[in-house]
């Protein structure tokens, strides 16, 4: 299939933005309510109507037949049918979920838009982090931002380019809570005698202004101006990145400080979920980061960006929160360029570096590639007990001056479970689907896109081949089935977003032959 153009001519981007957003929620739709029964056709189960579309990695084209004949539908007729497909398959109705995805939709053209006018950023890392223009595969309205108006959110947008400093707020000590390392904060600027430094993300800042109106008013909160220089936003939209020189670097700083990335509560649902930093999520957070930090500084191959501490303010624990991780400068192997993992998934418009599609060696590349984000999960799981979101958002993928990945660099504790908290077949369940569906298949199929001679399952099963000692290895060999997550039953039903729910798909690796790898 031929890539989108990510910055199309303006006359052009209403058709671009209907493509983009289309290929998500088709990709759900056609995986969780309907069955293939020819060449691009699929039956949708509730109502028995036949869809076709082309293409398979990012389906294209959508036709419904009526009366003999198919009939082209825009992305708002796709809407309307996977809404009554639903409707009539669960019983429910649900209006927001539409809104959603018309609002991805509008969301998605507001990127093309400012991406024509904008100059892409310098740093290939950063430039991989902002080519999310379709975003998550298998989410129904993976752009969506909250349905405000694009004037509030533009600014912070990743896919826009964004960068923005932030907001440098004070606040009295006696309402400061923190846990864990949060000293690289102070660097950031100088608060006054009796009050601590507290970075916020601006966006989140104009979204709970009513409800700080009396901390700024009794001095609880004062404004202290904003960071010397910009951050950018990462894929995760609510973490940014302080690349070195971001801070105003008080006497006796390093020039490598601050080198950080700040994750902040954001009240706004992005895909399944609110994005606030949670009370409850927050607590644990040195008991996971401790254990995933321990696992991969245990194991010889991958790295782990600690969730280093929190700050916040007690009259405002979840709104005001911001977590403080490690930068790429320790982790990241020398001589190498970092590579978000899902960014190697998106249209090459959108991410012309990427070195998946622009290597002269793809069956070695991807060999390379399962030797870097494979073992570390598995052993993370098998000898320590943590289960790592490995999902791509969560991948970052070091790679050598040739674009060959050397180094899996694994983070967000926040998704990190542990052995006994979740028992071992939960837990085997949930890698699987991150570490393998989410990830794996996903740049395997990018790869067989843009390379068809590449055997990518004989590689995919030689790499498992090496971890049979791994209990439960063994069965995913020769398993029928794998657990696909069902992000659009998930959001009509109006579950939580971390109640994750699975559908069997087809194991595309169990019977591939393991001599055809590299």
């Amino acid at each position: 299939m031929d890539p989108v153009d990510a910055n199309p001519p303006r006359a052009d981007v209403g058709a671009t933005a209907d493509a983009h957003a289309a290929a998500p929620l088709l990709n759900c739709l056609l995986r969780e309510a309907g069955e293939p029964v020819g060449p691009g056709v699929h039956r949708l189960a509730a109502s028995g109507r036949l869809l076709r579309v082309r293409g398979t990695r990012r389906p294209a084209d959508p036709e419904l037949l009526g009366d003999g004949t198919w009939h082209p539908l825009t992305h708002a007729e796709l809407v309307d049918l996977t809404a009554d497909e639903l409707c009539r398959r669960t019983g429910l109705s649900n209006p927001e979920l539409p809104a959603e995805m018309h609002g991805s939709r509008a969301a998605v053209a507001a990127f093309l838009t400012a991406r024509a006018r904008a100059t892409p950023p310098e740093d290939p890392y950063r430039r991989s982090e902002q080519s999310l223009i379709t975003g998550h595969p298998y989410h129904p309205a993976p752009k969506a931002r909250g349905g405000g108006p694009a004037a509030a959110w533009l600014p912070y947008a990743p896919e826009a380019y964004a960068g923005f400093p932030l907001t440098l707020l004070g606040i009295r000590e006696d309402t400061l809570v923190e846990e864990g390392d949060t000293t690289a904060l102070d660097a950031l600027g100088a608060a006054p005698p009796g009050y601590r430094l507290l970075p916020a993300h601006p966006w989140q800042l104009d979204l709970v202004e009513k409800e700080l109106a009396e901390a700024f008013a009794d001095g609880r909160l004062i404004r202290l101006g904003h960071t010397a220089g910009e951050v950018w936003p990462t894929a995760a939209i609510r973490t940014v990145y302080l690349p070195a020189g971001t801070g105003a670097h008080r006497p006796g700083a390093t020039p490598s400080e601050p080198d950080l990335f700040l994750k902040f509560s954001l009240d706004v649902r992005i895909t399944n979920d609110v994005r606030r930093l949670w009370r409850h999520d927050l607590l644990k957070l040195r008991r996971t980061d401790a254990a995933a930090r321990a696992a991969l500084a245990a194991l010889p191959d991958g790295a782990w960006l600690s969730d280093r501490g929190y700050r916040t303010a007690a009259f405002a624990f979840e709104e005001l929160a911001v977590l403080v991780r490690d930068g790429l400068a320790g982790p990241l192997a020398p001589g190498t360029t970092a590579v978000l993992g899902a960014a190697l998934t998106e249209d090459t418009a959108a991410f012309p570096d990427n070195p998946l599609v622009r290597t002269d060696a793809p069956a070695a590349w991807w060999t390379a590639y399962l030797r870097a984000v494979v073992p570390p999960a598995l052993g993370a799981f098998h000898h320590h007990g943590v289960v790592l979101e490995a999902h791509l958002q969560n991948t970052l993928v070091a790679c050598d001056a040739a674009g060959t990945p050397v180094q899996a660099l694994y983070r967000d504790a926040e998704g990190v479970k542990l052995l006994p908290d979740v028992t071992r077949e939960a837990g085997w369940e949930r890698l699987v689907y991150c570490l393998f569906v989410n990830n794996v298949l996903e740049v395997a199929a990018a790869v067989a896109e843009h390379h068809p001679g590449v055997d990518v399952w004989g590689a995919v099963r030689a790499e498992l081949e090496r971890h049979r000692a791994v209990p439960g290895v063994e069965d995913l060999l020769d398993a029928p089935t794998l657990p696909g997550k069902t992000n659009l039953l998930l959001r009509w039903t109006r579950a939580d977003g971390a109640d994750a729910r699975y559908l069997p798909l087809p194991n595309p690796f169990r019977h591939a032959d393991r001599s055809g790898a590299a």
